[in-house]
């Protein structure tokens, strides 16, 4: 049995969740999975993980938008790799229009 890959993207300006953000999932450069993110941020982008290297990519340029100027941030990749399949594994992005941060989540 495999477990399955979730995020939270918490805009850490605003200090509130981050809703409506794609998220797409990649591994070896195909499109595993696409997402948006719910009303507290949160997603499940895959069912079943399997072992290997993957990379989220979170579209926050449109969520940080303002006026003429584009956003400083436009798509975040997150690069990780995974070698218990078997484990939930949860990848929380921390965002602000200006910087970011990431960690392996519970």
């Amino acid at each position: 049995m495999s477990a399955r890959l979730t995020t939270h993207v918490l805009d850490i300006a605003a200090g509130r969740p981050a809703a409506g953000i794609p998220v797409t999932l990649l591994r070896d450069g195909a499109v595993m999975g696409e997402t948006l993110t719910d009303a507290d941020g949160r997603a499940v982008v895959l069912e079943a993980l399997e072992a290997g290297v993957y990379e989220l990519q979170f579209e926050v340029g449109e969520h940080f938008a303002s006026g003429a100027e584009p956003p400083f941030l436009d798509v975040v990749p997150v690069r990780f790799g995974v070698s218990d399949a078997e484990s939930h594994h949860h990848v929380p992005l921390l965002v602000a229009p200006w910087a970011y941060s990431t960690y392996r989540g519970s």
